[in-house]
């Protein structure tokens, strides 16, 4: 999925917190683009068109084409500031991506059949998602937007690690990397209770002197 931010370039003159503050009643995001081996340029992006691309979760593991003085070049999301209490994006940072080298970005787990897997559906099973993203190595061309993880066969008292997930071609996996085969998601079966054997009280010994000979 292709999507496309038109940037400006800022002046000096418009960098600094008074700056910034001008911009933003302007209607303007202030954001710094970096990487590449290129020297960082500041930028201003439109404030409607980011403050809504955030709420989106494409925004954040997709490459963007970023379109300045005419030029346009593929960048990816590498951090963002909100106002501590209005609707309102205070700055980007948008890190370069090359063609030819792999870049390291967080991606979203989607789970798929969980509510229909036999651990919860028929072992009263609670399914407990230790990781929601994870930490991959791709060239851009390969990064996937998400990661899906199928529950359909998870059964009660099972864990999905690292290594059970099904990765896109070209893609890796940090921890992996490293030797960490981490936990990604548990389901913890309520304790089995087996079932008791019925008793009566002819099997029950009576205690001494408890009854008449």
């Amino acid at each position: 999925m292709s999507i496309k931010l038109i940037a400006e370039a800022r002046d000096v003159k418009e960098q600094g917190r008074s700056a910034s503050r001008r911009l933003r009643h302007a209607g303007k995001v202030p954001a710094i683009v970096y990487g590449a081996g290129s020297e960082a340029v500041a930028v201003t992006l439109d404030h409607n068109t980011i403050f809504h691309a955030l709420k989106k979760e494409v925004f954040h593991t997709s490459i963007l084409d970023l379109e300045l003085n005419g030029k346009t070049e593929q960048v990816v999301l590498r951090d963002f500031h909100f106002h501590a209490f209005r609707p309102e994006v205070l700055h980007l940072d948008l890190q370069r991506v090359s063609a030819t080298e792999e870049i390291h970005m967080s991606i979203p787990l989607h789970f798929l059949n969980e509510d229909t897997c036999p651990a919860v559906k028929t072992q009263g099973a609670h399914v407990t998602h230790v990781a929601t993203e994870v930490e991959v190595r791709a060239l851009a061309s390969n990064l996937p937007q998400f990661i899906e993880v199928d529950l359909a066969n998870l059964k009660a008292g099972q864990s999905i690690h690292l290594s059970d997930l099904t990765l896109p071609k070209g893609v890796k996996l940090e921890k992996i990397l490293r030797g960490d085969d981490a936990v990604v998601l548990i389901a913890g079966g309520i304790a089995e209770v087996a079932d008791a054997e019925i008793v009566s009280p002819a099997d029950v010994p009576a205690a001494k002197g408890s009854a008449a000979e």
